[in-house]
């Protein structure tokens, strides 16, 4: 995991977007769809490698959300943010503050058959930077962030 944000924090975004959604699969997949289907809007169109990366790596932080972080009755909520037209940051928050991500280069290898753990490792690999922020008491956010071309 790569904790250093390549965002500034006194930059104004360019573009935001912010959706509540079910801790379900189809929350998931929606996350997935709402995600490409606004970067198009934003002029990153559908089968491009920005936006092809951005449905991978939400696929995955809205799928981890529902499998780990699910809490009856709690929505997850999925936010990207484009900063200074060069990086794009995604957030997926949930409620399960007690159940953190393991750092990509602290988690075991998945078994070659096993049909689990290998999300953070895409993660990690399509990332430009990846972490988690659990300082909210009643929410963790996991975020990745993509240099734009």
């Amino acid at each position: 995991m790569n904790p250093e944000r390549i965002t500034l924090d006194h930059e104004t975004p360019t573009h935001h977007f912010a959706v509540l959604l079910s801790a379900t699969r189809r929350g998931a997949r929606l996350a997935r769809y709402l995600s490409t289907q606004q970067l198009d809007s934003w002029g990153w169109p559908y089968g491009t490698d920005v936006s092809d990366a951005v449905a991978h790596l939400v696929a995955e932080l809205a799928a981890n959300a529902v499998q780990h972080g699910r809490v009856r009755g709690r929505d997850f909520r999925l936010r990207l943010t484009v900063i200074a037209e060069r990086t794009l940051r995604i957030e997926v928050a949930d409620a399960r503050i007690d159940r953190l991500p393991a750092a990509a280069d602290n988690c075991e290898l998945p078994l070659p058959d096993g049909e689990s753990g290998r999300g953070l490792l895409l993660v990690g690999a399509l990332a430009d930077a990846w972490g988690c922020d659990s300082s909210d008491s009643h929410t963790k956010t996991v975020w990745a962030e993509i240099l734009l071309p």
